[in-house]
């Protein structure tokens, strides 16, 4: 069986969306399908049909969120003793050598990556390449726009 690998904080997020959806969410759409059905014929009722659609995506992410959470393997990063290396859960800067702009990720698990909060996918390529070096090592990454180095400035584990 595959165990997804998940950080403690995101199985933590991933368990307070899962709670979201069940006390709140699913009885907002049970009353709003009740409503729906109040109002008489449900072949051409828009409403009911849209709740329905909404209850069957909900009712697909709570099971998606209930079989990750009871299969995953939640890692506490702070307990990890990597030596300085990346690792799952490792938080990196890194240093763009052509522009000099620095960014931190969190190298995290594929249900947990969030671009906006820069946490990545541990299958992203650029978390494979960072994967395994060490503050001070120059890894090149291969986009689109051509070769980019990124020089790891630092590696954490919060």
């Amino acid at each position: 069986m595959n165990r997804p690998p998940l950080t403690r904080e995101g199985a933590g997020r991933l368990r307070e969306e899962l709670a979201h959806l069940k006390q709140k969410v699913r009885p907002e759409i049970i009353t709003a399908i009740a409503e729906a059905r109040a109002h008489g014929d449900l072949k051409e009722n828009a409403e009911y049909h849209a709740a329905r659609e909404q209850q069957a995506f909900t009712e697909g992410r709570i099971q998606r969120l209930e079989t990750t959470l009871s299969a995953a393997q939640i890692i506490d990063v702070t307990s990890l003793d990597a030596r300085g290396k990346v690792v799952f859960g490792a938080t990196v800067q890194v240093s763009d050598e052509l522009s000099g702009e620095a960014t931190r990720y969190q190298i995290v698990g594929d249900l947990e990556s969030d671009l906006k909060h820069n946490r990545i996918a541990v299958s992203s390529p650029i978390a494979r390449a960072l994967i395994g070096k060490e503050q001070g090592d120059v890894v090149t990454l291969n986009t689109p726009g051509g070769a980019r180095d990124l020089e790891i400035v630092s590696v954490e584990y919060v």
